[in-house]
């Protein structure tokens, strides 16, 4: 080889190499620029083709009544939803999951081809359901672990519990109220997916730590039950537009029962109207009717212008105000105070509220709560209405004291009820006792709460005495007469105001209120009734419904009757009125 070839070949080899040096170097650069000074960027950009992060949230936590028995639970359920990119076949993935999940194929369809990287196709399905589409294996389809909120006692404690959302939030009731202790905690679910887009792991799974709450009630199962039962009993009876019951324990102020009629089902919410779903018992204002004359007594007995025995003219059934006249069921001429409140006199009503006087009326039931909110830890509270008495005209005065003109709460007028009961001590209601953490251990508890005294023990007892009497023969509330038990009680028989002013002819309000035994009440319970059609009288219409309620409760709660079973016995002669 000549010596000149030998040098042309040493040059191309130096070429050579010094081209692949160059570009080793430039390769090694870039290597060091991408891991050094991209690096993050682009492991974001890496994960971002192998992994999803969703927002997920931990397990709700449950509800429980007074003994334990769960009220609501969080199940484990499947929801299933799509990544739109990686469906190859549109069409046919809509048809087999519109045949699989009940949907219509046009809706999953748009679902299916919108410009999004996810899209959920239907939460919540039933393991059927699910069952059914992973068979299919559809690409671009993926499955996620959720909750769904489930109410085993379905229709019992419905309005009082309330529900919860698809995200695990609460709308109404004690869900809606308690929801920042219940919900579980916020966290990112991260899944991972293959080359094909297929998800194939979960990087966390449910853990104890993000669920919610637990909260245990003051109500009674069993005490709920017998209370709906009598209350539908009722309602259908008299062909009512509804009704509501409340039992409540007068020395702690705990609800032992809350009920609405008609029911709803909280596991099916689509198939009732949204107007049952709300917990009218502490929402919706009434009149009261006659059950304000325990209250009036009350005052007239506490201001010391009148005793059980001061009595009053009734002016034989009609009595003129002014342009008003106020009339009674029945014609009386000379009624003591306890008479007034056993015969449910109006008339009789509006001459004690003249001899004591209108402010004396007004700070009594302002005392007792009415026109206040009693702080139940429920939503939506009203405070109903009382005037004040400045701005009570004379007929504004007599109407207040037979429960016209002013409007309550039934937690309210259950309540007020409650401080007679209780020594004329006045207690703030509630309805939940307990608050546990997943673990069970305790976090915060609710004792009983003294709100204030309304009324001196002495006057307490005296107006216990005289609500004995309406129970009695002769009086409104007869047909609420216990065997065995000593009972306290007052009828109500309110006519319904009208949206366009006046009173709604033919629409009237029935209820009874009461406890027992009367000498040591262990038991409150109020029964309203709504537009009841063949009966308006509270004394008929609802007295019954207590009865029933206090005595299968009383037997339930082993209050033994009075010592040698003594029957307390009473005319079924005439009709009872009030």
């Amino acid at each position: 080889m000549k010596p000149s070839e030998k040098k042309y070949i040493k040059i191309r080899i130096f070429l050579v190499g010094l081209m692949f040096s160059i570009f080793l170097a430039l390769i090694g650069t870039k290597a060091v620029y991408l891991q050094v000074f991209c690096g993050s960027w682009l492991s974001e950009r890496a994960s971002n083709q192998y992994e999803r992060s969703f927002a997920c949230r931990g397990k709700r936590g449950s509800i429980y009544d007074s003994n334990q028995r769960e009220v609501a639970v969080s199940i484990d359920v499947t929801s299933i939803a799509a990544y739109p990119k990686n469906v190859k076949d549109v069409s046919s993935t809509a048809k087999s999951l519109a045949k699989s999940l009940k949907i219509d194929p046009g809706q999953l369809t748009k679902k299916l081809t919108a410009k999004r990287s996810f899209v959920w196709i239907k939460r919540h399905v039933t393991p059927n359901e699910a069952k059914e589409v992973r068979v299919l294996k559809l690409p671009g389809i993926d499955f996620f672990p959720e909750h769904k909120r489930f109410y085993p006692m379905k229709t019992l404690f419905a309005q009082v519990v309330g529900f919860s959302g698809m995200d695990g939030r609460g709308l109404e009731g004690i869900e809606f109220y308690y929801d920042s202790y219940l919900k579980g905690a916020d966290y990112q679910l991260t899944v991972l997916k293959d080359a094909l887009g297929r998800g194939f792991g979960v990087e966390k799974s449910w853990d104890a730590d993000y669920s919610g709450n637990n909260l245990v009630l003051t109500i009674d199962r069993a005490i709920q039950y017998i209370a709906e039962k009598s209350l539908e009993k009722a309602v259908l009876e008299y062909s009512a537009k509804s009704g509501m019951v409340v039992v409540m324990s007068p020395k702690k102020g705990a609800v032992l029962a809350l009920a609405h009629f008609p029911f709803f089902n909280p596991n099916s919410l689509k198939d009732f109207r949204p107007e049952v779903w709300r917990n009218r018992s502490i929402t919706d204002p009434f009149e009261p009717g006659s059950t304000m004359k325990i209250f009036l007594a009350a005052a007239a007995l506490e201001s010391g212008g009148c005793t059980p025995n001061t009595i009053f003219f009734c002016e034989n059934g009609a009595y003129r105000i002014g342009r008003n006249t106020v009339h009674d069921t029945h014609s009386h001429g000379w009624l003591s105070l306890q008479q007034i409140v056993k015969y449910s006199s109006n008339i009789g009503a509006v001459k004690v509220t003249e001899k004591i006087g209108p402010e004396v009326l007004y700070e009594t039931l302002h005392d007792f709560g009415f026109g206040l909110k009693t702080g139940i830890d429920c939503p939506g509270e009203t405070t109903g209405s009382v005037s004040h008495y400045r701005r009570w005209s004379k007929i504004d005065t007599g109407a207040i004291a037979f429960g016209q003109g002013v409007s309550v709460s039934a937690i309210q007028l259950i309540t007020a009820a409650c401080a007679i009961a209780n020594d004329g001590i006045l207690m703030k209601p509630y309805i939940v006792q307990a608050i546990s953490d997943p673990n069970g251990r305790l976090i915060k508890s609710f004792a009983p709460c003294k709100v204030r005294r309304v009324v001196s023990e002495q006057t307490a007892k005296t107006v216990r005495r005289i609500m004995t009497t309406v129970i009695s023969s002769g009086g409104t509330g007869e047909k609420a007469a216990l065997e065995g038990y000593s009972v306290c009680g007052k009828t109500g028989t309110a006519q319904k105001t009208d949206p366009n002013g006046g009173y709604a002819r033919g629409k009237y309000v029935a209820s009874f209120i009461g406890f027992a035994p009367e000498d040591h009440p262990e038991l409150a319970i109020l029964v309203l009734i709504d537009e009841p059609r063949k009966n308006h009288f509270g004394g008929i219409v609802a007295a019954p419904a207590f009865r029933e309620i206090a005595h299968e409760t009383l037997h339930y709660m082993n209050i033994n009757p009075r010592q040698g079973g003594e029957r307390l016995t009473v005319s079924r002669g005439g009709k009872a009125r009030g």
